[in-house]
Protein backbone atom coordinates (compact mmCIF):
# COMPACT_ATOMS: atom_id res chain seq x y z
CA UNK A 1 0.00 0.00 0.00
CA UNK A 2 1.83 3.18 -0.96
CA UNK A 3 1.15 6.42 1.04
CA UNK A 4 1.35 9.44 -0.99
CA UNK A 5 2.28 12.52 0.53
CA UNK A 6 2.46 16.42 -1.06
CA UNK A 7 5.77 17.61 -1.25
CA UNK A 8 5.97 19.07 1.51
CA UNK A 9 5.16 16.75 3.87
CA UNK A 10 7.52 14.49 5.59
CA UNK A 11 6.81 11.17 7.37
CA UNK A 12 7.77 10.98 10.47
CA UNK A 13 10.38 7.93 11.56
CA UNK A 14 9.05 5.91 14.99
CA UNK A 15 11.32 7.78 16.87
CA UNK A 16 10.73 10.61 16.01
CA UNK A 17 6.61 10.13 16.44
CA UNK A 18 7.65 9.30 19.84
CA UNK A 19 9.99 12.28 20.51
CA UNK A 20 7.17 14.58 19.32
CA UNK A 21 4.38 12.67 21.35
CA UNK A 22 7.16 13.46 24.77
CA UNK A 23 6.75 17.39 23.70
CA UNK A 24 3.29 17.76 24.14
CA UNK A 25 0.65 16.42 27.37
CA UNK A 26 -2.58 17.03 25.32
CA UNK A 27 -4.50 14.74 22.60
CA UNK A 28 -7.69 13.82 20.84
CA UNK A 29 -8.72 9.83 21.82
CA UNK A 30 -10.93 8.24 19.17
CA UNK A 31 -12.78 5.16 20.68
CA UNK A 32 -16.55 3.46 19.88
CA UNK A 33 -19.30 3.85 21.99
CA UNK A 34 -22.06 2.00 21.05
CA UNK A 35 -21.07 1.22 17.92
CA UNK A 36 -20.06 4.74 16.46
CA UNK A 37 -17.03 7.11 16.85
CA UNK A 38 -16.78 9.39 19.59
CA UNK A 39 -13.40 11.47 20.29
CA UNK A 40 -12.50 12.99 23.71
CA UNK A 41 -9.52 15.40 24.40
CA UNK A 42 -7.07 13.81 26.95
CA UNK A 43 -4.06 14.43 29.13
CA UNK A 44 -1.56 11.78 28.48
CA UNK A 45 1.94 10.81 29.35
CA UNK A 46 4.34 8.50 27.74
CA UNK A 47 5.54 5.54 29.40
CA UNK A 48 8.26 3.67 27.94
CA UNK A 49 6.61 2.39 24.46
CA UNK A 50 3.37 3.16 25.94
CA UNK A 51 0.81 5.96 26.40
CA UNK A 52 -0.95 6.51 29.74
CA UNK A 53 -4.13 8.50 30.98
CA UNK A 54 -6.67 9.13 33.46
CA UNK A 55 -10.38 9.26 33.70
CA UNK A 56 -13.09 8.60 35.34
CA UNK A 57 -16.15 6.48 34.79
CA UNK A 58 -17.82 7.12 31.79
CA UNK A 59 -17.96 6.89 27.97
CA UNK A 60 -14.57 7.13 27.64
CA UNK A 61 -13.57 4.83 29.97
CA UNK A 62 -15.86 2.26 28.93
CA UNK A 63 -14.73 2.49 25.31
CA UNK A 64 -11.17 2.43 26.29
CA UNK A 65 -11.16 -0.97 28.54
CA UNK A 66 -10.58 -4.50 27.97
CA UNK A 67 -8.26 -4.42 24.99
CA UNK A 68 -10.88 -2.43 22.86
CA UNK A 69 -9.30 -0.30 19.88
CA UNK A 70 -8.55 3.04 20.43
CA UNK A 71 -6.69 5.48 18.45
CA UNK A 72 -5.16 8.68 19.82
CA UNK A 73 -3.91 12.17 17.77
CA UNK A 74 -1.59 14.46 18.67
CA UNK A 75 0.02 17.42 17.05
CA UNK A 76 1.48 20.78 17.44
CA UNK A 77 3.57 23.56 15.67
CA UNK A 78 6.78 25.43 16.30
CA UNK A 79 5.87 28.82 16.41
CA UNK A 80 9.57 29.85 15.13
CA UNK A 81 10.01 27.72 11.95
CA UNK A 82 5.93 27.09 10.98
CA UNK A 83 6.63 23.32 11.14
CA UNK A 84 3.77 21.48 12.29
CA UNK A 85 3.93 17.82 13.15
CA UNK A 86 0.91 15.40 13.47
CA UNK A 87 1.43 12.22 15.19
CA UNK A 88 -1.39 9.04 14.98
CA UNK A 89 -1.30 5.96 17.81
CA UNK A 90 -3.56 3.04 17.16
CA UNK A 91 -3.75 0.36 19.44
CA UNK A 92 -5.33 -1.28 22.40
CA UNK A 93 -6.24 0.06 25.63
CA UNK A 94 -6.17 -1.73 29.38
CA UNK A 95 -7.20 -0.03 32.33
CA UNK A 96 -4.37 -0.29 34.76
CA UNK A 97 -4.97 -2.78 37.66
CA UNK A 98 -2.73 -4.70 39.99
CA UNK A 99 -1.21 -2.96 43.12
CA UNK A 100 2.13 -2.68 42.06
CA UNK A 101 1.38 -1.61 38.31
CA UNK A 102 -1.39 1.18 39.52
CA UNK A 103 0.94 2.60 42.13
CA UNK A 104 4.24 2.57 39.62
CA UNK A 105 1.66 4.27 37.18
CA UNK A 106 0.48 7.08 39.74
CA UNK A 107 4.28 8.11 39.55
CA UNK A 108 3.91 9.07 36.48
CA UNK A 109 3.14 12.65 35.95
CA UNK A 110 -0.56 12.78 34.74
CA UNK A 111 -2.35 16.43 35.43
CA UNK A 112 -5.59 16.51 33.99
CA UNK A 113 -6.99 19.75 33.42
CA UNK A 114 -10.47 19.36 33.91
CA UNK A 115 -11.55 18.64 37.87
CA UNK A 116 -13.08 15.43 38.92
CA UNK A 117 -12.72 11.79 40.42
CA UNK A 118 -10.08 10.54 37.63
CA UNK A 119 -9.03 7.52 39.73
CA UNK A 120 -8.66 4.97 36.72
CA UNK A 121 -5.64 4.97 34.87
CA UNK A 122 -5.89 3.71 30.98
CA UNK A 123 -2.46 2.66 28.94
CA UNK A 124 -2.62 2.29 25.13
CA UNK A 125 0.28 -0.65 23.67
CA UNK A 126 0.40 0.48 20.26
CA UNK A 127 -0.25 -1.21 16.99
CA UNK A 128 0.93 1.19 14.85
CA UNK A 129 2.53 4.68 15.37
CA UNK A 130 2.46 7.23 12.32
CA UNK A 131 3.54 11.25 11.80
CA UNK A 132 3.94 13.92 9.63
CA UNK A 133 5.72 16.86 9.67
CA UNK A 134 5.03 19.43 7.29
CA UNK A 135 5.33 23.88 6.71
CA UNK A 136 2.25 25.35 7.96
CA UNK A 137 1.02 27.21 4.74
CA UNK A 138 -0.20 30.47 4.85
CA UNK A 139 -3.40 31.63 4.79
CA UNK A 140 -3.04 33.96 1.49
CA UNK A 141 -2.19 30.80 -0.55
CA UNK A 142 -5.73 29.12 0.66
CA UNK A 143 -7.94 31.99 1.97
CA UNK A 144 -10.72 33.47 -0.69
CA UNK A 145 -13.03 35.61 -0.74
CA UNK A 146 -15.92 33.22 -0.71
CA UNK A 147 -13.73 31.79 2.03
CA UNK A 148 -14.57 35.37 4.51
CA UNK A 149 -18.15 36.06 2.49
CA UNK A 150 -21.42 35.42 4.99
CA UNK A 151 -23.23 32.51 4.97
CA UNK A 152 -26.93 32.08 4.39
CA UNK A 153 -28.90 31.85 7.69
CA UNK A 154 -29.50 27.40 6.96
CA UNK A 155 -33.54 28.01 7.49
Amino acid sequence: MSHETAPDVQNLEHHECWAMLRTVSVGRLAVLADGRPDIFPINYTVDGGTLVFRTGEGTKLAGASEGAAVALEADGVDPDTALAWSVVVKGTAEVVTGTDQVLATAELYLFPWQAGKKDAFVRIAPDSITGRRFKVTEPLTWWTQISGAAKASPE
